[in-house]
């Protein structure tokens, strides 16, 4: 509009646009991202941070590794539809659980998969398998160079590498022509306790280190950075609260193990510490940060699916979408090829 107005600032300010006109230039200029299921539900644009909580065996991790494979295929190649993005992503591992391997599994998959499916007329592809294999290597080769990644062992660490996203999709760009397009985080609260314990020890030595002061800077530094350059934040979110964990009225009421208790004392129990370990942690300038909600949810072996195709037993998943509240929940199931949805 600034151009049109011929970069006089009055004239800016005295130009004005209907509804209509800014929802089609927001859609054109920010497009929805479109993401594999069980993520499709809702649209996902540059901007946005999405949130993927659950325990552990979950899915959350698997959920990263797929729209990772989404971002960096790209759309085609030689005539081979893939249907990706064709941008870069950058993984910063805060858990120091990321697996390479399981990576490149889902990579080379569902490349042989579309491959597989490619028009057999086509004389580059028809020839032998060597050419495929030649071909599927070299498209490999391709996608792994537009995955970026940075393993965190503290708060500090993690605020440097954030500091440095720019520069490093800039970096890529120059290099690849493509920026970063997703910021994946795994996991947010992976040092929780870790900021919580040096938090007395640090304020001894006239410096501020605490979870609020370390969540109010990697807000901002993200803030920062989706101001130069939008791109879709995916984070994962575990409890800090694992199975068995003691409250302190575990203490007021005895040996409570050593006496007879009735099944509905144990259900309630039970609920009681599934709900605290469920229990938001985060501050609440995070919490305001976040745009979209996931819920993910283990169902346990009472769901197991065997899949033919696999030749093995499933885990079921639960996919609920908290923000924007939707009336759905998905089923999903972890394959060699990534996740597929169970109806």
């Amino acid at each position: 509009m600034a151009g049109e107005a011929g970069g006089d600032p009055r004239a800016w300010l005295a130009a004005d646009e209907t509804a209509a006109v800014f929802l089609s230039r927001t859609l054109s200029t920010r497009p929805p991202i479109l993401l594999p299921p069980p993520l499709h539900r809702a649209p996902l644009r540059p901007g946005n941070v999405v949130e993927i909580a659950g325990p552990s065996n979950s899915g959350k991790s698997q959920l990263l590794l797929v729209a990772a494979v989404q971002c960096i295929l790209p759309k085609e190649c030689k005539g081979v539809y893939l249907g990706g993005l064709g941008k870069a992503v950058m993984y910063l591992d805060l858990d120091c659980r990321f697996d390479v391997l399981r990576l490149a599994q889902i990579l080379r998959n569902r490349i042989a998969k579309c491959c597989g499916s490619a028009n057999p007329t086509n004389e580059e592809f028809a020839k032998d398998g060597a050419t495929n294999s030649s071909f599927e290597n070299t498209l490999f080769s391709d996608c792994m160079k537009r995955f970026l990644y940075a393993r965190c062992y503290n708060s500090s660490d993690f605020i440097v590498a954030l500091q440095n996203v720019h520069s490093q999709s800039q970096a890529k760009s120059e290099v690849l022509g493509v920026g970063i397009y997703i910021l994946m985080i795994d996991s947010i609260g992976s040092f929780y306790w870790m900021d919580r314990g040096s938090q007395p020890a640090a304020e001894s030595k006239g410096r501020t280190l605490s979870l609020q002061s370390v969540t109010e800077t990697v807000v901002q530094t993200l803030r920062n950075f989706l101001q130069l350059q939008p791109v879709l934040v995916m984070v994962t979110k575990a409890p800090i609260y694992g199975e068995g964990f003691t409250t302190g009225n575990d203490f007021q009421r005895g040996t409570s193990k050593h006496t007879s208790e009735d099944s509905t004392v144990k259900c309630r129990r039970q609920d009681e510490e599934k709900n605290i370990s469920c229990h938001e942690f985060m501050p609440s300038v995070w919490q305001s940060f976040v745009t979209h909600r996931i819920k993910l949810q283990g169902l346990g072996q009472e769901a197991e699916l065997f899949s033919v195709q696999e030749n093995k037993v499933l885990a079921l998943h639960t996919c609920e979408w908290m923000q924007p509240s939707l009336n759905t929940k998905d089923k999903f199931s972890i394959t060699d090829d990534g996740v597929i949805l169970v109806q």
